[in-house]
């Protein structure tokens, strides 16, 4: 389901902008500062609903403006969605002329991954930034993990709430051990069917041994109802709930060690991308129509050897590319279908 076109209105720095996708590879060029990566953060948003720069969906709206608007069309199959949010309100969201019911319905219509000079993240931040990736992926595969997830983070807020309020907290360990075994059990089954796609794709992008894990967030010789009684008086002096799927962890290691202590900084993008990358593999498998990959100045950081594996892995993933490039004759990925310069927030179609 590629996108076809995008009209922005009032994002960052673009106060109006119209930009018609080609299927395959689009190249937005301009300077740094200039608005590049705006319009690929527009994009993003009419697939995810949220922004991959800022979880403050506030701060993409223009400033002067109070209130931002993007409209998109994809093709193969044809959708249209429309999302706006303003200074004084909620995201408003529109797929096919209706209300969805929540934002977790636009990844149906558009499906958007991205890659960005920042993507390093994924192996040096917090567990948080690694569960987001992993539950991406269950997402699309597991109908229920959604619902299993709000059950389950309702309980938690619940429990964690008795235990600041010095309460017994118990009365929420039930739904919370019945709900986070499930969805452990959900992202261990897509893990394993990941892990092929990911060892294929570390193996071509980083020269280094780097292994995958997926850990529950409880030990592995308890369940978690046990873990929780076991866990009780240390939750009650925190005042949080220590056990858990929302302190699961992604582990990246080569060798006995942590794979951000020993990997530069161009290996850590290789491997965060390596994720990215895995997952995108995994789900072309389950699923025709094209997902579309931002690729935000993916030469950064990158020696010619490493960006050559990387340009070679992206193409064969076969979906479409939009790509932000310096250089006015960007040609990574061959020649473009499409050209778009941006200056100063202001979008020209170069051909």
């Amino acid at each position: 389901m590629p996108l076809s076109s995008l009209q922005v209105d009032s994002v960052r720095c673009i106060e109006l902008a119209r930009v018609e996708f080609a299927p395959r590879l689009t190249v937005i060029q301009g300077a740094n500062g200039s608005g590049k990566t705006s319009l690929l953060e527009a994009m993003f948003v009419v697939g995810r609903g949220r922004s991959f720069r800022t979880r403050n969906t506030e701060r993409l709206i223009r400033r002067g403006a109070s209130r931002l608007q993007l409209f998109a069309e994809t093709r193969d199959p044809d959708h249209r969605i429309g999302f706006a949010y303003s200074t004084s309100g909620e995201p408003e969201a529109r797929l096919d002329g209706r209300t969805p019911a929540t934002l977790a319905e636009l990844p149906s219509a558009f499906f958007v991954e991205v890659i960005d000079p920042d993507i390093h993240r994924l192996v040096e931040g917090a567990p948080a930034e690694r569960r987001r990736w992993l539950d991406w992926g269950v997402f699309h595969v597991e109908p229920t993990f959604l619902s299993r997830w709000t059950r389950y983070s309702r309980a938690l807020r619940q429990r964690n709430a008795a235990l600041r309020g010095g309460q017994d907290p118990s009365p929420w360990d039930r739904e919370l051990a019945e709900q986070g075994e499930a969805l452990q059990a959900q992202r261990a089954a897509w893990f394993e069917t990941l892990r092929p796609h990911w060892e294929r794709t570390v193996a071509g992008l980083v020269d280094a041994p780097v292994e995958l894990s997926l850990r529950a967030g409880w030990p592995a010789d308890q369940t978690l109802a046990d873990a929780l009684k076991a866990g009780a008086e240390r939750d009650r002096s925190r005042g949080t709930t220590g056990s858990g799927p929302h302190r699961a962890d992604v582990a990246l290691r080569v060798g006995p060690v942590a794979a951000r202590e020993v990997l530069s900084r161009g290996q850590q993008k290789l491997t965060a991308a390596a994720l990215v990358l895995a997952l995108l593999s995994r789900l072309r498998a389950d699923q025709q129509a094209l997902p579309t990959l931002l690729l935000d100045d993916p030469a950064a950081e990158l020696d010619l050897d490493r960006l050559d594996a990387f340009v070679a892995t992206v193409r064969a993933l076969d979906c479409q590319i939009v790509l932000t490039s310096l250089a006015p004759d960007a040609r990574l990925f061959g020649d473009p279908e499409r050209v778009f310069h941006v200056e100063q927030g202001r979008v020209q179609e170069v051909y």
